[in-house]
């Protein structure tokens, strides 16, 4: 059976592997995925993310965990907003502000997947992702 909310797996290992304090976490590959490691790595939440391709010739990605000099990972929290079970939209003027500006929030528009404050800059809503801390 297949997984029922990829970016919510996605988000899980990420935790665990700060938890854990790993340098990289292996994620499935998907196009969703990738461009969420591209913009967490835009903003500076991750240090790098490469595809790679393992013996069974299933892609995957390699998430390249960002910590300070005082070994603390720079990522605080990851929370999902919507869901395969709750599907959740906004509009420009309805995206959720997080954190008096110390996070993002990932929205997939028309546009592709982008911050909030992009989306807000581009005047397009969409469906609210996740939040980064």
């Amino acid at each position: 059976m297949g997984m029922v909310d990829p970016i919510a797996d996605m988000m899980t290992r990420i935790r665990n592997a700060i938890i854990a304090r790993h340098e990289t976490v292996d994620i499935p590959y998907s196009n969703m995925k990738f461009s969420i490691s591209k913009i967490l790595k835009e903003e500076g939440y991750v240090r790098n993310y490469k595809t790679f391709v393992d013996e069974s010739r299933k892609k995957f990605l390699k998430v390249y965990i960002s910590y300070d000099e005082n070994a603390k990972s720079v990522i605080t929290g990851l929370k999902t907003i919507s869901k395969p079970g709750r599907r959740v939209y906004a509009g420009v003027a309805d995206l959720p502000r997080f954190r008096n500006r110390t996070g993002i929030v990932v929205i997939s528009t028309s546009k592709g997947l982008m911050t909030d404050r992009n989306a807000m800059k581009n005047k397009v809503g969409g469906e609210p992702l996740l939040v980064v801390w």
